[in-house]
């Protein structure tokens, strides 16, 4: 099997810290996610470890975004089936995060709405009300989204599954990796020379190993990308928008799984090396994921996969979901950081990540 590496660079991918000066916007994640759990699903939850409530910024179907709150299918009414999620904090040993949660209501003996199990034959950011492909009670997806003021150190997404006992949810698995983003502000110029554009990387995982000492489930991403002279914001970040439609294709496919024996395999990284546009005010990447179909070694749970950036037609797997991403830089600052009569010094970068979906790409142990 193929094994594409990062050559020449040993970043870590942690967002560097930004100065509160620097007028930190968030990141915001906008996605589609296909309820593929078997079980109707009556809400969805997105857990961001290492972040409090007060670094969630914005929600998609949420107050403030531009998008109007409720229940029901009517694009004028909702965006989402469930209404706006509620944002709670949490604590758990040496650990703390935040959950945002859509969930529908349970009247004591019924739910109001569920999403239900199958698969979406045309993936597009489409699984919202006012996606244009007929979205009602039927649809087996939905399209959620949060914005926060920085990386979370582990964002975990699970479908909101009914138990036995009735009312009670539990949580269930998704697969649908959430990108990690790092900005690298530029080397100094001499004085009178404008500064040079940043380095904006993005890195995203193939789903952990369930089993120890066997390998992960393997899946295929699509990566698309551009860049774009104004902000990106997150109502923006829907199937059929034009900013969206600009993004061409950075890879076809990709093979990602993780191997219990390389730290550094299922890891899929963009941008790293390459600085931006001069004149790129936002980068947008959208990522869509598909289930690997083909066969796998009964013992270690490889993917026995000829190529894993040429698959055949019964190695792509159904839809699993699209991340829209999206990056927007503090213009103001990078092109006149420094008073007149200094030395200049890195730009400071203010940033806005939307899209939980560059101008060139290395891969580090992807499979």
């Amino acid at each position: 099997m193929t094994k594409k590496l990062l050559a020449g660079l040993g970043l870590a991918m942690a967002l560097l810290p930004i100065p509160s000066s620097a007028g930190v916007i968030g990141m915001l994640g906008n996605f589609d996610v296909i309820n593929d759990t078997g079980k109707t699903a009556h809400g969805f939850e997105i857990e961001l470890e290492g972040l409090h409530a007060s670094d969630i910024t914005d929600t998609f179907g949420g107050a403030g975004r531009g998008f109007p709150s409720g229940r029901g299918f009517d694009p004028a009414t909702s965006v989402v089936r469930y209404g706006s999620p509620t944002i709670t904090e949490y604590s758990n040993g040496g650990t703390f995060g935040t959950r945002v949660t859509y969930m529908g209501i349970f009247d004591g003996t019924s739910w109001d709405y569920g999403t239900p199990s199958g698969s979406f034959i045309t993936p597009g950011d489409n699984c919202w009300s006012g996606g244009g492909v007929g979205y009602s009670a039927a649809t087996p997806c939905d399209h959620f989204g949060v914005g926060t003021l920085a990386n979370a150190i582990q964002t975990t997404y699970s479908w909101l599954l009914e138990t036995a006992t009735p009312g009670v949810l539990s949580n269930g698995r998704v697969t649908l990796p959430a990108p990690t983003w790092t900005v690298l502000p530029a080397a100094p110029q001499p004085v009178g020379q404008p500064p040079a554009p940043p380095v904006v990387a993005a890195q995203i995982v193939a789903p952990a190993p369930e089993v120890q000492d066997r390998f992960g489930e393997a899946i295929w991403v699509k990566v698309f990308t551009t860049e774009l002279e104004n902000e990106v914001g997150l109502e923006e970040l829907v199937g059929g928008n034009a900013k969206v439609e600009q993004a061409e294709t950075e890879i076809e496919w990709q093979l990602l799984q993780v191997d219990p024996g390389n730290p550094d395999s299922g890891k899929l990284e963009s941008g790293y090396g390459v600085p931006v546009g001069p004149k790129a005010a936002s980068i947008l990447r959208r990522y869509e994921f598909y289930r690997y179909s083909g066969l796998y070694d009964p013992d270690s749970n490889e993917a026995l996969v000829g190529s894993d950036s040429n698959p055949t037609l019964d190695e792509i797997g159904t839809y699993l979901g699209a991340q829209n991403a999206a990056l927007n830089l503090d213009i103001a600052q990078i092109v006149d950081p420094n008073p007149p009569g200094q030395v200049p010094v890195p730009a400071t970068l203010a940033l806005t990540l939307l899209g939980l979906g560059a101008v060139s790409l290395s891969r580090r142990g992807s499979r």
